[in-house]
């Protein structure tokens, strides 16, 4: 008689045992989630944040990101970031950042995923377009549209709307966070801090896009490295740093390895800040670190000058660009249009957001719809219409 195999796959206990004795004591363990809004059985084989994080790469409002303006329109180029090479950028700048500070990887990776799946076509233009046409109807915030998203929009399963995703992972969504604001929290535990890993998935948002932008502003012609060189002190350094060891890489080449050193700059000065921070807090749980008075994932103050010299830069040349800047504002008239076109006739929207009219109301309900669009799903609409 031949023994039985042993497990060949490890088990969400397992897993779970795991995170117990290699994450810091400050980390969100998966065993001490809040659990999910509807409840449900917990998987066999994955943690409670590997589940999410599956539920968000499976959804619709992810898939759409492929088709959604970074910083310029949707197919101004092959090469060009969208908002989804955006979001992938950002969750593997998480993943390091939260490995190196024995965070919730798991988790990390989950709120950096879908930390723009409410994002609306045409990037921030379009955010801003559909806040203003919200203006006395509660706004539009595509923070708050991501948690929408995940908590409501979202129809994938059949008892419960949404993702049914841990408090965790929304509360990680809610970047500008209060414990009023924060979901579902019970009323005495007034938390002043998201958990320590959504602090971390928010700080490599920002180290993602201002060097990813700085790239796809440099492959269109619209940035010099010569006034980058005389202006920018972090592209200064670490451009005499490149030239020093690789005298001789040819310009593409020295273009993305002056932008890989300033990511990794940035990663280096984020952990060695806030190493530092969480030692000299002593705080000893998730909790403690959301009890904090002050957030303990940031930058030094050296660099964060140095990122707001970056920041301003970038605004004055590439943001405000007439190439960057005159396509966002056709884009916004055409779903300022749209927008106006639904409130006259809702019977055009789909029916998913149709069925939401009587609950949310119409304005909120066509808001909901432009917002899920593709920048080319705008602009193709907005052509029928006139066409018609």
């Amino acid at each position: 008689m031949h023994p039985s195999p042993p497990n060949t796959h490890a088990t969400r206990e397992e897993l779970e045992d795991r995170e117990r004795a290699t994450l810091a004591a400050y980390a969100q363990f998966s065993a001490d989630s809040l659990g999910r809004a509807h409840g449900e059985e917990p998987s066999d084989f994955r943690t409670h944040y590997q589940r999410d994080r599956d539920r968000i790469i499976h959804s619709r409002a992810f898939r759409r990101l492929e088709y959604k303006t970074q910083v310029f329109l949707n197919g101004s180029g092959d090469e060009l970031r969208t908002r989804l090479t955006h979001t992938m950028e950002v969750a593997a700048i998480a993943r390091n950042i939260a490995r190196a500070l024995r965070l919730n990887e798991d988790l990390t990776e989950a709120i950096a995923l879908a930390h723009d799946l409410g994002h609306p076509p045409f990037g921030h233009k379009g955010e801003e377009t559909l806040n203003e046409l919200m203006a006395d109807h509660g706004g539009f915030e595509h923070n708050n549209q991501s948690l929408r998203v995940v908590e409501q929009l979202e129809q994938k399963y059949p008892r419960y709307p949404g993702l049914n995703l841990t408090w965790e992972v929304r509360e990680g969504l809610m970047k500008h966070h209060t414990g009023v604001r924060a979901p579902g929290r019970t009323a005495d535990f007034a938390a002043n801090q998201p958990s320590l890993e959504a602090q971390v998935a928010n700080l490599a948002d920002e180290v993602a896009y201002y060097s990813h932008d700085l790239d796809d502003g440099l492959d269109k012609g619209l940035l010099d490295e010569t006034r980058l060189f005389n202006e920018v002190e972090i592209w200064r350094h670490n451009a005499e740093r490149v030239r020093h060891e690789f005298p001789d890489l040819h310009d593409e080449s020295r273009r993305y390895f002056i932008i890989r050193c300033i990511i990794d700059d940035q990663v280096k000065d984020v952990i060695a800040c806030s190493h530092e921070r969480i030692r000299q807090s002593g705080i000893a749980s998730a909790d403690a670190a959301r009890l904090h008075t002050t957030r303990l994932i940031g930058y030094s103050d050296e660099r964060r000058l140095r990122n707001l010299e970056l920041r301003k830069y970038l605004y004055t040349n590439l943001y405000y660009h007439p190439e960057v800047h005159e396509p966002h504002k056709r884009a916004m008239r055409m779903l300022e249009a749209l927008f106006r076109r639904y409130l006259e006739f809702p019977s055009e929207i789909e029916p998913a957001f149709q069925r939401r009219i009587e609950q949310d109301g119409l304005r909120r309900a066509v808001c909901d719809f432009l917002a899920s669009m593709t920048d080319r799903y705008v602009m193709r609409r907005f052509v029928e219409l006139n066409a018609g």
